[in-house]
């Protein structure tokens, strides 16, 4: 393999010698930068997180340094931080690697962050099935206080602060920062619109609050460690840091793997880090970014400029493992979900698995996205129950095409983009599908199921 992992946020993670309890962690040097930032001005470390140009790594790749500035810090009241462990996007399977590997690092850069924000007090919001990764961060957060990272006066300094762990209930909406914000107050999670209800504003419990992910979160840590500027010449300009990439599907060797951003290419990523497609198969399509990113198909040309004006051409195997490459070519490199697809997969079987996620995860309170979603979803299930007609492929683009951009939230986005793209690249599968089936050429799938991408 061309270019080696190099591992900063998993330096620790699968290691046969290292533990997930402080002491461990202490042995190899936790809670040391706590004690840096602890002795430097709030201001500085925030200088230090714009400067090195870090990015969200749950999905819309924002700026971590932005955010914070974004923060109300005149307006009297309390700040909260909140970590997203919500991790509800099909296909992503990373932050719980961290918490299950090492929640102590996700601890003290929640904690250098919230110092950095004058917040005394920090939630995990984790996701209601991940129980073990609860108990394991609950247990983490009771020896940081054990041991005074956690608490009044940390490290003998005078900052005070304390963490609460809270486990939704198992929505993918909770995602969504807002209606994260709503379940986390014990309300229906509905996303709230925005504006007025940006939460560096009003967040929870109309404070300003940040509200960043695990993997994001724990980037903190070693941007103070090494300096903004240090961190901002890993991966490429726009594109700083490590990512850690969640593989899954029509691969030899799926797991997850963390990478200088754009130092290496989807193609490079399939067949030298994975092992290429299984069973002498030929690659299909790939969602770059979990199931709401738009799919990328196999043999097409992506062609365009960048935002400084350099042209690029490439194939899917050659859009670099980043945030701006998938952007460039039509998609988003989202959660870092990257999901495979070999020629044995029949898309429209495919984009009624997706539908039938999506209706079912709708919080129902935008009627494009209440109704939308769940037309999609009746009309690849009709068409995969042998019942499918020529005309469904502009149907199904119309209803799409109805709801993106017409939701509170991203959420009418995140279930219409891959039925436009599937549409877009593969309408050829579904047109032939209602011919096939006019034939009498039908073969419903096993017990009425969906093939898991």
């Amino acid at each position: 393999m061309a270019v080696a992992e190099r591992r900063i946020i998993l330096e620790f993670a699968d290691r046969a010698d290292y533990s997930i309890d402080i002491d461990c962690y202490l042995k190899h040097g936790g809670y040391e930068v706590l004690k840096k930032a602890l002795k430097t001005k709030p201001e500085d470390l925030n200088t230090e997180i714009m400067t090195s140009g870090v990015r969200g790594r749950g999905g819309a790749g924002f700026p971590m340094g932005m955010k914070m500035k974004f923060l109300d810090r005149k307006s009297g009241k309390p700040i909260y931080l909140i970590c997203n462990a919500d991790e509800s996007e099909p296909g992503t399977f990373k932050d719980r690697q961290i918490i299950h590997k090492d929640p102590h690092q996700l601890i003290e850069g929640m904690l250098i962050t919230a110092y950095a924000i004058n917040a005394a007090k920090a939630f995990i919001y984790i996701r209601g099935e991940m129980q073990e990764g609860a108990r394991i961060l609950e247990k983490a957060i009771e020896e940081a206080r054990e041991k005074g990272f956690l608490g009044d006066k940390i490290c003998g300094s005078d900052y005070s602060c304390d963490f609460i762990v809270h486990r939704g209930a198992g929505a993918y909406i909770c995602g969504e920062e807002t209606g994260l914000i709503e379940s986390l107050e014990g309300k229906r999670a509905n996303p709230r619109i925005k504006p007025p209800f940006f939460p560096a504003v009003l967040g929870l419990y109309q404070c300003p609050t940040l509200v960043n992910n695990v993997e994001t979160l724990c980037n903190v840590k070693h941007i103070i460690k090494m300096s903004g500027a240090e961190y901002a010449k890993i991966g490429r300009p726009n594109n700083t840091g490590t990512r850690i990439w969640s593989v899954s599907g029509h691969v030899k060797n799926p797991g997850y793997f963390e990478f200088e951003c754009g130092a290496l290419t989807y193609g490079e990523l399939i067949y030298d880090v994975c092992g290429g497609i299984p069973n002498g198969k030929k690659l299909k399509a790939v969602i770059p970014g979990g199931s709401s990113a738009k799919v990328l198909r196999a043999g097409e040309r992506y062609q365009g400029k960048h935002k400084d004006g350099a042209e690029f051409d490439w194939t899917l195997e050659d859009i670099p493992l980043d945030f701006d490459g998938p952007m460039a070519a039509g998609s988003m490199s989202g959660s870092g979900a990257v999901i495979v697809m070999d020629e044995t997969v029949d898309m429209v079987e495919a984009m009624a698995n997706i539908n039938a996620f999506y209706a079912h995860e709708s919080c129902g309170q935008c009627t494009p996205c209440r109704e939308g979603a769940l037309w999609l979803k009746k009309v690849t299930q009709r068409m995969v129950d042998g019942k499918a007609r020529e005309e469904d492929a502009e149907l199904l683009k119309s209803i799409a095409d109805q709801m993106a951009g017409r939701t509170i939230c991203a959420f009418g986005e995140a279930a219409s983009w891959p039925v436009q793209s599937f549409i877009a690249k593969f309408k050829d599968e579904f047109i032939e599908k209602a011919k096939s089936q006019a034939k009498g050429e039908f073969a419903k799938a096993p017990l009425g199921g969906y093939p898991l991408i």
